[in-house]
């Protein structure tokens, strides 16, 4: 569970940072990964790995949900996210790059602990409405042309899947070198993936301190009408929102038991 302790560890770096509005959001780097770990602590995810390791793994309450975030991996994929088989459907993997943001991801994993919705969204619809160019082969461009989405059919997938790269602008009709990336496993539900393009595609900046690291020179920044402790109580409002949503799902739902044998997903190709 997410701590007093913790929490206040984070209003004390960010309280005293000047925030600058950052955008667009594909460029802006990976900010705090606590968007992303204390939002699963505060919705009972437990760590279950060495606490004095620069690496993090936090299990769900369910057990069916792993992720991990390794800042030291050899591979380019720093968080890792994986669902096992089980009866409400079959196991997964998602992984994202150093450098993707992590309000962005915490976008797919405040949806991974929300109710899943009763329909499906359109992914599509969603970059087209946040003024994304989308054409009839299943891709859809930034306003920049840095970021790309796509779904499509690879040899590591039976059916078409999501993927999201962000690149630097290629030459000659070649690729420009690759800045961080999102591979999601064709099992992964709709709804989450389309929550993690809506926080990508979403126009309002992020907000990143002076010295931040940020994913390219592309990046604009300036100076954000927003208070540093306007930051720090956003987080807050999150963490109690998500807090509150979990004790509702707890009061529903039976304890879970540890299973017997866990299935894994065999990794979506890492290039």
């Amino acid at each position: 569970m997410l701590s007093e302790r913790q929490l206040a560890a984070f209003a004390d770096k960010h309280a005293w940072q000047i925030p600058f509005d950052t955008s667009p959001r594909h460029l802006a780097g990976p900010g705090d990964a606590r968007h992303v770990t204390h939002g699963l602590a505060a919705a009972g995810w437990s760590p279950i790995s060495d606490p004095l390791s620069a690496e993090i793994v936090l299990r769900s309450p369910d057990y069916r949900y792993h992720i991990q975030f390794d800042p030291q991996s050899a591979t380019s994929a720093w968080w890792r996210l994986r669902a096992e088989s089980a009866d409400i459907g079959p196991g997964w993997y998602a992984e994202f790059g150093e450098l993707v943001p992590a309000e962005v991801l915490s976008g797919l994993t405040d949806a991974l602990v929300a109710p899943p919705p009763a329909e499906q969204p359109d992914v599509w619809q969603t970059v087209r409405s946040a003024g994304w160019t989308h054409n009839s082969e299943g891709t859809a461009h930034s306003a920049d042309g840095m970021c790309v989405i796509e779904l499509r059919q690879s040899e590591f997938h039976k059916e078409p899947a999501w993927q999201v790269e962000t690149r630097e602008t290629g030459f000659d009709g070649h690729p420009g070198r690759r800045i961080w990336h999102a591979a999601f496993h064709e099992g992964v539900p709709v709804h989450l993936v389309n929550a993690f393009v809506t926080a990508l595609a979403d126009p309002a900046p992020l907000q990143r301190a002076m010295f931040d690291r940020t994913a390219h020179y592309r990046v604009v920044q300036q100076p954000s009408p927003l208070a540093p402790q306007q930051t720090v109580d956003t987080h807050t409002t999150r963490i109690d929102s998500l807090r509150a949503q979990a004790r509702s799902a707890r009061r529903q739902t039976k304890p879970a038991t540890p299973p017997a044998k866990a299935k894994t997903t065999q990794p979506a190709h890492r290039r």
